[in-house]
């Protein structure tokens, strides 16, 4: 496995992959990697000749007094990790060489406008930049994200149909702790006691999966799961919503594909989770 610095020579390696005629699978990332990742880097494994991986804590997607410099770091786990599933390279660079005095951003509009993007203002706009120049880069055949960031996965899809990459995007299920945790590097930042707290959401998400159907109220749905977040007194809603699974936005009633998505606040750390659902067929 090898491990870049630079733009320059993780082209240079790619360049030479697509030469020989090789398939490409990217898995971005920001490192503090777990086994959601290493589900990711499996799939690109099977089903491309080499693999890389970034990881890169993006500036750019953090807003301010956010978790930018307390976001959790161990590239020599990353490592071994990547390593030992199979990648075949791990580009890691310095922002410096990622951002040089930029005046170019990739936005995204509407689909943005709810669940992260509200809260988060500056948040997609720093995703879609950082992943369009991993794109550049690493010029993959495929890329590869985890459903657990449904909006960030809905948002990059329309974004590689509306600027034309030639790139086929994958989304993997999430991977959860035994006791139904959805992994998270920010898991990490929880004690004990909020950690037992955060699995309101995994219950939440339960409720909603064993009573959402064709033709319910949204307001219903979201009343009974926010009853179970609301039991759980470290735990403080940031939002709890159903849009519609294409656009992003808000549904009154559950007659099409929607995402049940919500962000939580368990001490001072914001988790998401959330499940899709769609109308049986006919």
């Amino acid at each position: 496995m090898q491990v870049t610095k630079t733009v320059k020579e993780t082209r240079d390696i790619v360049k030479e992959w697509k030469r020989e005629g090789l398939t490409v699978g990217l898995v971005p990332t920001m490192g503090f990697l777990h086994e959601g990742h290493a589900s990711l880097i499996k799939r690109a494994r099977e089903e491309n000749d080499r693999v890389a991986v970034s990881v890169f804590v993006n500036p750019t997607q953090f807003g301010p007094n956010e978790d930018l410099e307390a976001y959790p770091r161990d590239f020599e786990r990353d490592s071994a990790l990547c390593e030992g599933i199979g990648a075949d390279l791990i580009f890691h660079p310095e922002p410096e060489d990622m951002y040089d005095n930029p005046c170019a951003y990739v936005s995204i509009e509407k689909l943005s406008d709810n669940l992260c993007g509200k809260t988060r203002p500056v948040h997609f706009r720093g995703v879609c930049t950082v992943v369009s120049k991993l794109f550049n880069i690493v010029t993959p055949d495929r890329a590869y994200f985890g459903q657990k960031d449904a909006q960030q996965l809905a948002i990059i899809k329309k974004m590689v149909k509306d600027l034309n990459f030639d790139i086929e995007i994958i989304g993997c299920p999430i991977v959860r702790e035994e006791d139904g945790l959805a992994k998270s590097s920010r898991n990490t930042y929880l004690n004990a006691e909020e950690r037992k707290a955060a699995l309101c959401l995994s219950r939440s998400v339960a409720k909603g999966q064993e009573i959402i159907k064709n033709g319910m109220k949204a307001e219903k749905l979201l009343g009974e799961m926010t009853e179970v977040i609301n039991a759980e007194p470290l735990a403080k809603i940031d939002y709890v919503s159903v849009v519609d699974a294409l656009t992003m936005e808000p549904v009154e009633k559950i007659d099409r594909p929607v995402l049940v998505a919500m962000a939580v606040y368990i001490g001072k750390t914001r988790l998401i989770d959330n499940f899709s659902w769609e109308p049986a067929e006919q």
